[in-house]
């Protein structure tokens, strides 16, 4: 398939089929067959694998994906899409289609994730999908949000994103995608990414405290660490005043930036106060 056929294509069908494409639905279909030919390369398929896929589109890196592995399960919530793709890819018999919300569906099981999402999903899809079993997920994400799951300590991008992806699996930043190799293309540039799952790399006493702290800190990251645990143990544990004071000062890194705080920082700010209490 050349480029141009595929950027042709999605045209002729978008007018065949009289389908707009939903904004709401952040639907920017991958026109490029060179990029999307690069895009499964780095996840290494073998006929072995089971590969998930969010947000099929007109199924151009699903039948990609099948000439590769073993199966793919497309997972699709526009109804007008999963009609065209239940005809068009009804020959693939290693294709199971799903029409359903990715946010809400009982996830089948699979061995990697191989998907360029829709942007407005992508916080909540990767924590979803970071609850699952599987080796490896290579996605396409808007260039901004991927330099904030990859971003060091300190910087402008670093922030509750970063740590909660690191305690949660090693993030890989891998190929830059201009947008005019979308139609329509977005407003902004998106980026492949590889996440690999894994045990967490610090322990922690307790996961709620952890996450918890996270959260609340980095509403004030520019600020130092007490002024945001006493925000924390006034929502989380109902102490004001100079108790909840004299607690977040007694702290470790009590007077440090909420931005220089590493993720085992963060780690060890809440096994002291979740010892505390």
């Amino acid at each position: 398939m050349e480029n141009v056929n595929l950027l042709k294509r999605a045209k002729d069908l978008l007018r065949l089929y009289d389908i707009s494409p939903k904004k709401r639905l952040g639907q920017n279909f991958a026109v490029n067959s060179g990029m999307l030919q690069r895009f499964v390369s780095h996840a290494s398929l073998t006929e072995d694998d089971v590969v998930l896929e969010v947000g099929p589109g007109f199924g151009f890196l699903t039948q990609f994906l099948s000439s590769k592995c073993k199966k793919v399960i497309a997972v699709e919530i526009d109804p007008q899409l999963v009609r065209f793709l239940r005809t068009q890819l009804q020959s693939l018999k290693n294709i199971e289609l799903i029409e359903c919300d990715i946010l809400k569906v009982s996830f089948p099981s699979f061995s990697k994730v191989v998907s360029a999402p829709p942007y407005s999903i992508s916080s909540p899809l990767l924590f979803r999908l970071l609850e699952q079993q599987f080796e490896q997920a290579v996605l396409i994400l808007q260039k901004e949000f991927a330099e904030r799951l990859a971003a060091s300590v300190g910087t402008k991008d670093y922030g509750r994103l970063t740590v909660n992806i690191y305690y949660r699996a090693e993030v890989e930043l891998l190929d830059i995608v201009p947008r005019t190799m979308f139609y329509p293309p977005p407003d902004v540039d998106s980026m492949m990414v590889r996440l690999k799952p894994r045990a967490p790399p610090f322990p922690v006493d307790d996961e709620e405290t952890f996450f918890g702290i996270v959260k609340t800190l980095f509403t004030q990251r520019n600020r130092k660490v007490r002024n945001g645990l006493i925000s924390f143990l006034h929502q989380q544990h109902g102490l004001t005043g100079k108790k909840a004071v004299e607690l977040a000062d007694s702290t470790i890194y009590s007077t440090k930036r909420v931005r220089e705080l590493s993720p085992e920082d963060f780690g060890i700010l809440a096994d002291e106060l979740f010892r505390k209490f």
